[in-house]
């Protein structure tokens, strides 16, 4: 299966369907996106994002990065969110090279599981709507703080760990791009090491450490977020179905998804 869509100026929008959960249902694809920032989206993008038929863009980043960078496009029956998740903002002169990005990526991410809690559980709660189907959850790189959320949704559906993991480094087909277009906007400043990067070890160390503090990561969902049994059995009834259901091909309220690419999976 394949999971990046194609556009010319976003570079990491991507499906969450087919992962399979621990009771054999499957992700339904055209129904739950990850991205980049969405406010690149012009012309032939924007026609092409249109055909997703997408309901709720659901924004992480903060109110500036919005008004610096742009949101989504209004558009009839699309409703949008802007749920910044993080609380403190990232000081990278702090990133120490003998810990590695992975590190210094996953303590990132612990910090919002513990600023954004109010907004995690708001972010949850729409994705669990299903007035909200086909749904899209962004940043500016569709990486951090949107991996953060998409991998308290896959856990709570019951995803194994090894394919949230994989997901997340996925962004690493995009980071070429990311790379490039920064060099292109910023030709003499520095880049710390890191930009762009999504190191598979940045989740599974993010995820055992949230296990380590709270039980599990469905225990912090739990017992921080507020998560209780009847939104979980919401979001599962969104997002999973039978694995004919779970297929790339199968119905959906949205058309098929243009120009899909990338690896197999």
């Amino acid at each position: 299966m394949t999971r990046h869509l194609d556009f010319l100026r976003l570079h990491n929008f991507r499906d969450i369907g087919g992962y399979v959960a621990r009771d054999g249902q499957v992700v339904r694809w055209k129904r739950f996106y990850r991205a980049d920032s969405l406010g690149w989206l012009t012309g032939d993008d924007l026609d092409r994002f249109h055909a997703l038929a997408v309901r709720a863009v659901i924004d992480l980043r903060h109110p500036d990065e919005v008004e610096r960078s742009g949101r989504v496009p209004d558009s009839d029956g699309l409703v949008y969110h802007n749920l910044p998740i993080e609380g403190r903002r990232w000081d990278v002169t702090a990133f120490d090279p003998a810990t590695g990005v992975g590190r210094f990526l996953a303590d990132r991410y612990l910090e919002v599981s513990e600023d954004g809690v109010d907004r995690l559980k708001l972010a949850v709660e729409t994705i669990a709507d299903a007035g909200n189907s086909p749904v899209v959850v962004h940043c500016a790189a569709g990486k951090d703080r949107t991996g953060v959320l998409t991998a308290l949704v896959l856990s709570l559906i019951g995803v194994a760990q090894d394919d949230i993991v994989a997901d997340y480094a996925l962004t690493g087909l995009a980071t070429e791009r990311f790379v490039a277009d920064w060099r292109t906007r910023h030709p003499d400043a520095p880049m710390w090491p890191g930009f762009g990067q999504a190191p598979a070890e940045a989740m599974r160390l993010f995820l055992h450490d949230l296990a380590a503090r709270h039980g599990s990561v469905e225990d912090y969902c739990a017992d921080v977020l507020d998560v209780d049994q009847s939104m979980i059995g919401r979001l599962r009834a969104v997002l999973l179905g039978s694995a004919a259901e779970g297929s790339p091909t199968a119905p959906s309220s949205g058309e098929p998804a243009p120009g899909i690419t990338g690896p197999s999976q």
